[in-house]
Order: C-alpha cells, then structure tokens, then sequence
C-alpha cells in the first residue's frame, strides 16, 4: 500500500524525488486530489495512463506555479494573462497554444497542438512545484472514470497498490474539478464548469463565452460517462426506492446531505465525498435529490449527469 506522507519539507523533498525518478505521487490541490507526474518525462506521462486505465485520447492538464512557468510551454494572449491575473492560483485551467519544442511530453495534449494548464492554490501542490522545479501532470488520482478523491484515504483505496507515496493535504476546499476554458482572441468557450463561472470569465475578459457544441475531445473531464461510483445513480430523485441509498439536498432529507442549508458551495465541496460514502454501502442504486442548474449547481450537475452516464468501453 502506499505510504501517506505529512506535509513537511523532508516528506515534500520524498515526493520531489520519486518524481525526479519517474514515479507518480499522489497530490492535494484545492479541487481533487491529483495523480502527479513529471510532465517532462515521456515514460512518467505514459505510467500515470497505465495506472489510472486512463484512454491516452484524453489529454492531461499540466500544472506550473505561476504564469511565468506557464509561458515556457504555452502562448497566453491578453486574455489569458487576464484570467490569469483574476484566478491563479486557482481552479482554473485554460487549454491554450502549445508551444513548439516546449520540452513537455506529447502525450499530455493527446496529440493535440493545445496544451491545457493550471496553477494550483493548495499550498501542498505549490511546495511540491517549488521543490520540483517541474511542470506536473496531475490528472485526478482515481481509475479512470470513477469518483473523483477528495481525501488521502480516497486516493488509497482507488491506487494505493499502484503508487508509493500520497501526500497529505486534508480535505479539498473545493471538492470538484477545476473550470476548464478554451481561450481565443475573440472568444471563450466554456469546456467544463467548475467553480468559476461563465460570468466571472466574462467579467475578467469582456469576451463571449461560449459553450462546446460538438463531441470531440480536447480537455480533460469530458467523457459522456465519468466520476462514476460503482452503483447505478438515478437522478432528480425526490425519495429512495427499494435497494437504494438517498443522497439529499437541503430540506428534502435522505440517509446522506450533501447541503442541509441548501449552499452549492457546501454541497460541491461534499459531492464526492458523499458518493464515496453512498458507494461503500453497497446497494445496488444511490438517488439523488434535484440540484438547482444555478451558479455552481451548474458544475455539480454536470458531474452528476457524467456518473449517471452508462460507462463507456
């Protein structure tokens, strides 16, 4: 099993090591846990595919601690150096030009000629950065298509026969996946919700922002089946059937909550923390209450409607 490390400079230089070496590490950031490796090193990138069963069409984000390192493997136009300015350290990913001879390994874009980018807050991820001195591809430290982590012990139970080191960060802040957005010269195009939110992006560019309209795949998470429990999910539920568990949301009561006061932010940081839980019961189907589609209950129920998804081969 893999060793859960304390965050402390001795444990931090461990992982910094097995990371210089090749190896994965499991990594808080403020979103999910991420499964981190040297974004530099062909064969690490290949080995965090392999471990999470992850299809190598599905690019990775890559993550840096500030805007200056960003700039070593992407082109960021005025408008990205706004976001930038407004949201990192932060749950924002922008998928951005890629830079020619950026040293990076190819296949973090998937083969594609974008580059998807983050700069974590979680003071965990940026001592690890700083130790580093490394890019990290982190996608999240789950089998491909499961629930997301959002503990050590969620990262333990999915990989910690796969990895040696984990370290500790406690609960994530956020508890859902960083917004992703697509960043041209005249528009923004919304590629996953998150945290942030088309407005604020708005807000931060005065450009557009659009929503994808087609079916490919040119950022994480965008899978039509993902953050799937074991358990079927019936969703809009507003009371448990036979051989289910109920997740609820604010009044409308079940054997778990994931807001009792109705906030979206209370309730995006427990989502999947409270699969997890519901999954472990073992029955057969989790319900789960409705979900305003307002502010950051646009992100949840997105991820909701993914694990919903039948799984995909």
């Amino acid at each position: 099993m893999s060793q859960i490390l304390d965050h402390n400079d001795d444990n931090i230089q461990i992982a910094a090591n097995d990371l210089l070496a090749g190896k994965l590490v499991g990594m808080p950031t403020e979103t999910v846990y991420g499964l981190a490796g040297d974004a530099t090193n062909e064969n690490a990138i290949a080995l965090i595919y392999r471990t999470k069963g992850r299809p190598q069409f599905n690019p990775l984000i890559v993550h840096v601690l500030d805007q200056d390192m960003a700039q070593n493997y992407v082109t960021m136009n005025d408008h990205a150096k706004n976001l930038a300015s407004a949201f990192w350290p932060g749950p924002l990913t922008m998928v951005l030009g890629r830079k020619d001879n950026s040293g990076l390994s190819h296949l973090v874009s998937a083969g594609l000629d974008t580059l998807a980018v983050r700069c974590p807050a979680h003071p965990v991820a940026r001592h690890l950065l700083n130790a580093t001195n490394k890019p990290l591809a982190a996608p999240s430290a789950n089998p491909s298509g499961s629930i997301s982590p959002t503990t050590s012990q969620h990262v333990e139970q999915g990989l910690g026969q796969k990895i040696d080191h984990i370290l500790e960060g406690g609960a994530c802040d956020k508890g859902i996946e960083s917004t992703i957005v697509l960043v041209t010269n005249d528009k923004l195009v919304l590629l996953r919700p998150g945290s942030i939110s088309a407005e604020q992006l708005a807000s931060a560019t005065g450009l557009p922002v659009q929503t994808k309209d087609d079916d490919s795949i040119n950022a994480p998470g965008q899978l039509s089946s993902h953050y799937a429990p074991h358990a079927a999910v019936r969703l809009n539920a507003f009371h448990k059937m036979k051989d289910e568990v109920f997740i609820g949301f604010g009044a409308l009561d079940g054997d778990f909550n994931l807001s009792e006061t109705g906030d979206l932010e209370e309730a995006a940081a427990n989502l999947f923390k409270t699969l997890h839980m519901a999954d472990a019961t073992g029955v057969p189907s989790i319900a789960i209450a409705p979900i305003p589609w307002t502010g950051l209950g646009i992100a949840i129920n997105d991820r909701l409607e993914r694990a919903a998804a039948p799984r995909e081969n």
